[in-house]
């Protein structure tokens, strides 16, 4: 049994894969780690990571390229063996449709992690709340700090949303993993940071709030797919979460006040003669059609 140490992060699972692979070292005799405690554990001899011959590069299938790069920003401490069998499996088993098949426990296993990793993304970009800490005296630019707490390692993968985003602002997003930071130049990375270099709440916090209540709508509110969608793990980074139990509890009061309301006058058209002329053409069109609505070109 041999255990490798490596870095939690792709490039450095796949410098140790090609290393093991080009020595011909089967699946079921590596331990991964990336923890150096774990090494005292184990009668196993460590692998270096940079041997004095690269290796030659490898060829696989685009498809597994894809598959490890997200699967790699995982979690789960299995990922890298998991990753390595099937990456054994293509090139010295010869099974190069292997990732295509989804039956497969190995590309099933692998799948479900990308999927994951998939959904911490998008929770990524819908949760992470920016906030300012200063600007730039020379540039006047707005420089601004966030705190996020992901489950996986997604920094990376979710970072350049926000660049092509947040384009025009110096930014950091802090996470206890890893850090991104983007100076209108380059998008860079540093190691991850607790949760007291978290910023602190600004001015602007209550009118992000005001805003938040404005636009709850307690007619369609839906508990439990709204902690679907924004589970309860994310509030406490969240300035709007303080408002959610207040808002839920109040939400029968304020639907029933809605129904009881009188309704809103319609409004008139403007008094403007070529709103009024395009309001009678479609009126005329639609009754030309005889189905209530406007014509449209044949």
């Amino acid at each position: 049994m041999e255990t490798v140490r490596i870095e939690p992060d792709i490039d450095a699972w796949r410098i140790a894969a090609r290393i093991l692979l080009a020595r011909g070292v089967p699946p079921d005799a590596v331990l991964w780690t990336c923890d150096a405690s774990d090494g005292a554990l184990f009668d196993a001899t460590e692998v270096s990571a940079a041997p004095a011959a690269a290796p030659p590069p490898l060829r696989v299938p685009a498809a597994f390229a894809d598959i490890a790069a997200r699967a790699a920003a995982h979690s789960d401490p299995r990922r890298w063996a998991v990753l390595y069998r099937i990456l054994w499996r293509i090139c010295r088993d010869g099974e190069r449709h292997l990732p295509a098949v989804v039956t497969d426990p190995d590309v099933r296993q692998a799948l479900l992690w990308c999927k994951a990793v998939g959904r911490e993304i998008h929770k990524m970009h819908a949760f992470v709340r920016f906030r300012l800490t200063g600007t730039d005296e020379t540039s006047g630019r707005e420089q601004r700090i966030a705190w996020f707490e992901p489950e996986h390692r997604i920094v990376r993968l979710g970072a350049p949303f926000f660049v092509k985003r947040f384009t025009g602002m110096d930014w950091s997003i802090l996470t206890p993993f890893e850090c991104a930071h983007w100076d209108g130049q380059e998008l860079w990375f540093s190691p991850g940071v607790d949760a007291a270099s978290a910023p602190a709440a600004e001015a602007s916090d209550e009118l992000w709030l005001s805003y938040y209540r404005s636009i709850f709508n307690p007619a369609r509110l839906k508990v439990k797919a709204m902690q679907s969608e924004m589970p309860k793990r994310y509030w406490k980074n969240l300035p709007e979460a303080q408002l959610i139990p207040g808002l839920i509890a109040s939400s029968r009061d304020r639907t029933r006040g809605m129904l009881e309301a009188e309704p809103t006058p319609v409004k008139r058209l403007p008094g403007r003669g070529y709103l009024a002329e395009l309001h009678r053409r479609n009126h005329e069109d639609g009754d030309d059609r005889g189905d209530g609505q406007p014509a449209g070109p044949e």
